[in-house]
Parts: structure tokens; C-alpha cells; sequence
């Protein structure tokens, strides 16, 4: 078998419902690394809460996050290292009209660094539940174009927002709603999405698309997915990205859906099922 590239989404994907890598997901996928493959994380989630699953699967291969808006690779100096940025001024013009849009908590942030309007309560990881001074999100302190932003707010203005969103930026932007119960909307620099991070990593490895497969949930996988030679929608995703998949995992993420069917797809050792 070629070597493949295998892109992973985290939240609903390679981590079960209580944000955790299950020990038999973590060997499979190291097993499929330590049998030539490259095995790379693709996800919305920022560096920082990102990077202790890195770790702990102990890949030596790029990221992708901010869906699709930095790649790079953890702990080194890299010269491919790429970054998109939504300018500034939109950032601070979301943080002056925050009330009237409906926006409840804001942060801005790059591969380093965080900004908020204020803490967060730590309901969705996502928001910083400590801030600095310096990490206060206002004019003074957001010295740089982010790479991300993200919101949170008032589901009953959430077309309104959208609508106000794209009618102020939409030439210099793009959004991704969440899906599942939390109102929380990504905005990132335009036409950039998880496939373009696919196709860099495709690229820096030499990997034809046909041997590239791909695994996601949500609606930001949509890209990554249909960029794949071999897209693959966990039983726990979305209709929409089932439809568009090459295949559906037969188990869903809390029951390591991802891991057993690499184990097949792979064919990894058999011996490495009975470690379940």
C-alpha cells in the first residue's frame, strides 16, 4: 500500500465525548505512523488547546488550525510555515458594535496568542477562562492581525449577526457556524478552509490526493472531506457530510469509529485489535 496521508479532525472526530484520546484510538493511530504513514491533526481548535493531543499521540508531522488558517510544526522553527490573517480593524470594529450585533464574548488570537473581551466561565474551551492585562481585547493591545476570531453569542440575533457580518466584511472574510448547542460562529481571512490546509500538507509530503483519507463531522470538514481522495464522515456527523464522504465509519467517536476503521482500511495488525 502507498503511503497515505491521514488527516484528522479532533472535537466529534478522534476524541470521544469527554475530549479525551482513548488509549486504542492513541495505538492505532501511532501503530499506522510507525507503519510509514503521516498521520496529521486538522482542526478548528486553536494551538493551544490543541498541541497537548499533538503530545500525547507523539506525531512529529505539520498541523493544520484555525481551520485550514496556520499550518506548522509544534515546537520548531519552521520555514513552511504558513499563516492567514483577518485584519485588525475588523476584529476592533466587531468589539465596538459587540452590543448591537449581539456578540456576548469575543477573542481574537494567532499561533501564540489570545485576546478576549472578557474571561469566560470555561463552558466552551475554546475561550481563555483566565485573561491578563495585556490579553484584554481593545486597541492598545491587539498589536497584530489575528488569524481567527471567534464568537459567541445571542442565538436570537443569529441570522442578524450573520447578515450584519457579511454586509460589513464579507469581501475580506468567511464564517463557520458550529454545529451542536453552542451559538459560536469562527470568522477567518477569505476562501481559506481545512482543504487548504489538506492540500499544503499534500504538498510538503509529496502525498497525491488519491492517497490522501480524511476524517471529519462537522460542517468545517466539508473542504477537507471533498478534497480527499478518500473522505470518511463519522457515524456521529452531520447528514449534510455524510452525503459528500466516500464512506461513513460504522461506530461513532465514543466508540472509536476513526480507530477501527483505519485498523481495516490499513490493514494494520490484527494482533493490535485485541489490545482494545
Amino acid at each position: 500500500m502507498n503511503r497515505k496521508l491521514i488527516a484528522i479532525d479532533l472535537d466529534g472526530t478522534t476524541l470521544n465525548n469527554q475530549s479525551a484520546i482513548s488509549p486504542f484510538t492513541k495505538q492505532v493511530l501511532q501503530t499506522a505512523v510507525a507503519s510509514g504513514h503521516i498521520v496529521s491533526i486538522v482542526t478548528g481548535r486553536p494551538y493551544r488547546i490543541s498541541r497537548q493531543y499533538y503530545d500525547e499521540l507523539g506525531l512529529h508531522s505539520a498541523m493544520i488550525n484555525f481551520n485550514g488558517s496556520l499550518g506548522h510544526l509544534p515546537h520548531h522553527q519552521w520555514q513552511h510555515e504558513y499563516q492567514y490573517t483577518i485584519d485588525r480593524d475588523i476584529a476592533l470594529d466587531l468589539l465596538a458594535h459587540q452590543s448591537s450585533l449581539g456578540i456576548e464574548t469575543i477573542a481574537a488570537e494567532n499561533k501564540t496568542n489570545v485576546w478576549a473581551n472578557h474571561a469566560s466561565d470555561g463552558t466552551i474551551d475554546f475561550f481563555p477562562t483566565i485573561l491578563q492585562p495585556q490579553q484584554i481585547l481593545n486597541a492598545r493591545n491587539l498589536t497584530a492581525d489575528p488569524t481567527a476570531l471567534t464568537l459567541y453569542f445571542n442565538e436570537q440575533h443569529r441570522d442578524q449577526l450573520i447578515h450584519d457580518i457579511t454586509a460589513r466584511y464579507g469581501d475580506h472574510i468567511d464564517m463557520n457556524v458550529w454545529g451542536g448547542r453552542w451559538p459560536v460562529l469562527e470568522v477567518a481571512h477569505k476562501g481559506v478552509e481545512k482543504a487548504t490546509g489538506l492540500e499544503f500538507l499534500a504538498q510538503t509530503y509529496h502525498i497525491d490526493r488519491n492517497d490522501i483519507i480524511a476524517f471529519g463531522d462537522e460542517g468545517n470538514d466539508h473542504a477537507m472531506i471533498s478534497y480527499a481522495g478518500w473522505g470518511v464522515a463519522m457515524a456521529n456527523g452531520i447528514d449534510d457530510l455524510k452525503a459528500i464522504a466516500q464512506d461513513v465509519t460504522p461506530l461513532d467517536n465514543n466508540h472509536d469509529g476513526l480507530a477501527h476503521y483505519l485498523l481495516d482500511f490499513l490493514n494494520l495488525p490484527v494482533a493490535l485489535a485485541k489490545a482494545e
